[in-house]
């Protein structure tokens, strides 16, 4: 089998691999994706499309805010829509502890250039009469939304595909390794390939991926518990939720798609996550508090996926610690659908540059190491 060779070797076709591929290929290089099954099956197409930037541990507010840009210019930078709705994002509280949170976070928020509006409960019920009368303080961001998660990834491949990158499904890497300056992924049937740069950009298999080259990452594999009801009239413009118990958002064909609260089983071995229909349950007791009058509302669908759960919840993002010429980003935890066409921007000039377009010094993988070679506490 003969050997092909790129600029960059891409493994993973999700939301960030597509995008970088996509933001490589404009850069002028020769870039090849390989995905293990279908571009955007997994996390990046089945998790709840939010596009949000409140709630996020405040060191990854400048990569977000680097990507709602991108967001907003989608439709003439791929010339595809995603449907991006630009909506607003709520975050309630329905308890002290709650409030005072959104009250802090607003504030150590706005160094990072995100302005958050408090909303009393009174005049957050006057303002979206849909929410419930228990609400104590809501933190809203009107330029956050949601996005269709099952259309993201596919049209940033089908972009960087038009933009002369060579994208590959169903490449199952087996073995990676180092031979002199250049990287031989071997994917099987789909063909050996022979670059100087890699990036593993495999969701919840980048850590098995990583430990190839010494870099263990402690991640663990889950699967999100995600439903949509049937349709009623569209009055809930924009993205509601309580951290990470339940999130909501109303689509305009009137379903409401909702998440959040513990997650299920999931394999990287089998690729299959599980619903549980007791957490289900569970998800619909906590949406009717926010939401009374969707007591009687019908659930249509559910679905998970296999994502992976990083050990502090912070992603890996970078250059390898011990290999030139290996990135890694990967381990987004549940948030990386509203960070992905910034991670693919920044990836992009990181490889071709050296430089970051935003500090991503908190996402390196060293910091495992560093851990690892800390000095034990005496008992």
């Amino acid at each position: 089998m003969s050997t092909q060779q790129a600029e960059v070797v891409i493994i993973g076709g999700g939301l960030i691999g597509s995008a970088t591929a996509f933001f490589l290929t404009k850069r002028g290089y020769r870039v090849t994706l390989l995905e293990k099954d279908m571009v955007g099956r997994h996390a990046s197409g089945t998790n709840f499309g939010n596009v949000r930037r409140q709630g996020r541990y405040l060191p990854q507010l400048p990569l977000a805010n680097h990507s709602r840009r991108i967001w907003g210019e989608l439709p003439t930078l791929i010339n595809e829509d995603v449907e991006f709705l630009p909506s607003g994002h709520i975050r309630v509280a329905l308890v002290d502890a709650d409030r005072e949170f959104l009250e802090n976070y607003a504030r150590d928020a706005r160094a990072y250039d995100l302005d958050l509006e408090l909303i009393s409960g009174n005049a957050l019920r006057v303002r979206f009469p849909f929410l419930s009368g228990n609400i104590l303080l809501g933190s809203y961001s009107p330029l956050d939304g949601h996005a269709n998660p099952r259309l993201a990834a596919p049209a940033f491949a089908r972009a960087a595909r038009r933009a002369g990158a060579q994208i590959i499904e169903g490449a199952e890497v087996s073995k990676i390794e180092k031979i002199g300056a250049d990287f031989i992924v071997d994917a099987g049937p789909s063909g050996i390939f022979r670059s100087p740069v890699l990036q593993i950009s495999a969701g919840a298999w980048g850590s098995r991926l990583s430990a190839q080259f010494g870099e263990d990452v402690p991640l663990s594999v889950q699967g999100p518990q995600m439903g949509v009801t049937e349709p009623v009239p569209y009055r809930m413009e924009p993205v509601v939720g309580i951290a990470e118990q339940i999130y909501f958002r109303q689509v305009k064909r009137g379903n409401i798609v909702f998440g959040g609260g513990p997650r299920g089983e999931a394999s990287i071995d089998t690729s299959l996550a599980h619903i549980d229909p007791l957490k289900t349950v569970g998800q619909l007791d906590r949406l009717k508090r926010l939401v009374p009058s969707l007591q009687n509302l019908n659930i249509i669908r559910t679905w998970s996926g296999v994502e992976g759960y990083v050990s502090d919840m912070i992603p890996i993002m970078g250059p390898s610690a011990k290999v030139s010429g290996l990135f890694y980003a990967f381990g987004f935890s549940g948030h990386g659908f509203q960070l992905g066409p910034g991670v693919g921007d920044v990836m992009a000039e990181l490889i071709a540059s050296g430089k970051s377009l935003v500090p991503i010094e908190p996402f390196h993988i060293s910091r495992f190491s560093k851990a690892e070679a800390a000095p034990t506490s005496p008992a």
